[in-house]
């Protein structure tokens, strides 16, 4: 896709995921820098030190995933990238994009009633996700009268 005209990412899910990545590793490594001095008789290496602060490492970067969610969309059509994988989908193969009610994000609809989660376009985001529908939908409304 080239030259991308919009881009949205989830705002409200990003920064959670930051704060939660930052608690992840401050509290690992102050567990793994408070281990040694265990008085409980069990004896704590510099290896099971470091494992700790790895695996803090390691929930920060599980954590961060839920911030990789982004859209962007041009006249050529939409890229979406969710959790596990990015796809591009070209207007003439959208048939709307809508936002149902009680849905926690925005879709794009496909034929044969099938449809793609938007999760860069969320409703706890409020104004920031009205401001990306409308967007799509000018996006969209302009690419297909242009190919009429």
């Amino acid at each position: 896709m080239t030259s991308p005209t919009y881009t949205a990412r989830p705002h409200k899910a990003r920064v959670v995921a930051v704060a939660v990545a930052a608690v992840f590793v401050v509290a690992m490594t102050t567990v793994a820098i408070l281990l040694r001095g265990s008085s409980t008789g069990v004896h704590f290496y510099l290896s099971d030190q470091i494992a700790m602060a790895g695996i803090g490492l390691v929930l920060a970067a599980a954590a961060l995933w839920f911030a990789r969610p982004r859209i962007r969309a041009d006249h050529d059509g939409v890229e979406v990238r969710n959790m596990l994988g990015t796809h591009h989908y070209g207007w003439t193969d959208i048939e709307s994009v809508s936002f149902p009610d009680g849905s926690p994000w925005a879709r794009l609809e496909l034929p044969g009633d099938e449809y793609v989660p938007i999760l860069a376009v969320q409703a706890i985001d409020g104004e920031h996700a009205v401001t990306a529908m409308r967007e799509l939908r000018r996006l969209r409304r302009e690419a297909t009268t242009e190919s009429r």
